[in-house]
């Protein structure tokens, strides 16, 4: 007998309309007709309604930033600019699709430990901000910056002696490619000052994808904690102190919701408690999957159902080559099962033990692994949540020839 595997959460607000899953007012199998398959869409509503709920539980001080690795998708991306504060990229090619957005230079902030020069001749020229993320690397911006006779907007992305506990990627504590260790902040800061650039403060980025109030409330008072000792270090108060992100969004069993409020009541405690140092300091979060995952849902058609060894296999359309995380494939350990549902049986009871993979021919391609679904065949759609984070453009779209998915914004 084939053991049932449980799936992740479903965000919650998904409705049903004539039995099938809506999204913003659609039904899928409506979506899939007129756009086709395999199709990524993402609500704006949900957007909409994901900052509202932000903005109400963090202090008023506090802005808010979307980091567009989540997700660059154009549409998804003019959205995103008129509902945060900034934008913070990690590429040049990042940087012009922020621009062609709409995005004001001095509102975007560019990070990543491997910047070209001629990235940064083009951030510097356009007035976006680099986050620096080593001394050599500010050597060349100062460089260019003189040669294009300009002044380049520039700060410090710091490499934290602490990580953030319990979050699925730690970008912060030990050695590391991103940013600079706390002794060669300092001199960097000294060095950018005396050159007569633009110092805007510190970029102090600890890890992502954490559920836990409790360790986000910690790692943010550390990193306050950080800016304030580095600011007193230089003996000048930054401009600006970018504090991370790392809010996570349950995607597997067992996960539950960060709670937003504890995390924002927190920080507003530790925003009115400030070294005098920092008084006058601007402060930010950078969020991405947070902002934009659970907006987004991945629609594949069932193109085979197939018998094997008493398992039942629902063959789609699509595949890990647009969302190589539901895979397993992209930085989990051990498999589990992404939030799921046949999209047009929305409303069904389970009544079968399935598992649903790709079209690809390797056995990585699997989206969902004995999963309790209602009885599905050719023609259904299926759905996998969470998919508004990391989907289309994290994964190998090109694999075996296979080519990107469709995307669409609706309400």
């Amino acid at each position: 007998m084939i053991k049932t595997k449980p799936t992740g959460p479903i965000p919650s607000g998904y409705q049903a309309l004539d039995g099938e899953l809506a999204i913003g007012g659609r039904k899928a199998s409506e979506l899939v007709a007129e756009n086709g398959s395999p199709l990524f869409v993402y609500s704006s509503g949900r957007l909409d309604a994901r900052m509202r709920q932000l903005r109400a539980a963090m202090p008023d001080a506090l802005d808010l930033h979307y980091a567009m690795k989540a997700n660059p998708f154009q549409p998804l991306l003019r959205h995103m600019v008129d509902l945060a504060d900034g934008i913070d990229i990690a590429s040049g090619g990042e940087m012009r699709m922020a621009l062609a957005a709409g995005a004001a230079p001095e509102h975007i902030s560019f990070a990543g430990p491997g910047k070209r020069d001629e990235e940064l001749e083009q951030a510097i020229a356009a007035g976006v901000t680099i986050n620096i993320e080593s001394p050599s690397e500010c050597e060349r911006a100062l460089k260019i910056g003189a040669v294009l006779d300009r002044k380049p907007r520039l700060a410090i992305r710091v490499n934290p002696d602490f990580d953030l506990k319990g979050s699925g990627m730690k970008m912060g504590g030990g050695a590391k490619p991103f940013g600079m260790d706390i002794d060669l902040v300092a001199p960097t800061v000294k060095r950018i000052l005396d050159a007569g650039a633009d110092w805007r403060g510190f970029h102090i980025f600890a890890g992502s994808q954490a559920l836990s109030a409790d360790a986000i409330i910690e790692t943010q008072a550390q990193t306050l904690e950080l800016a304030g000792r580095l600011a007193t270090m230089i003996g000048q108060a930054p401009d600006h102190v970018n504090l991370g992100g790392g809010f996570g969004i349950p995607y597997f069993p067992g996960d539950e919701q960060l709670d937003i409020a504890k995390v924002g009541k927190a920080l507003g405690k530790q925003l009115e408690h400030l070294p005098d140092i920092l008084s006058s300091t601007r402060f930010a979060i950078e969020l991405g999957r947070y902002l934009v995952g659970e907006a987004g849902v991945y629609l594949t058609r069932i193109v085979d159902r197939k018998e094997s060894q008493g398992q039942t296999f629902l063959v789609t359309d699509g595949g890990l080559h647009h969302q190589l995380a539901a895979s397993g494939n992209f930085g989990t350990v051990v498999r589990r099962n992404y939030p799921a549902a046949i999209a047009n049986r929305f409303e069904e009871e389970p009544s079968e033990t399935v598992s649903i993979v790709g079209c690809l021919c390797t056995p990585l391609d699997r989206l969902s692994d004995n999963a309790a679904m209602p009885k599905a065949g050719v023609g259904d759609i299926v759905a996998i949540f969470c998919a508004g984070a990391y989907g289309a453009t994290a994964s190998p779209a090109t694999f075996l020839g296979q080519g990107p998915a469709r995307e669409l914004l609706v309400d």
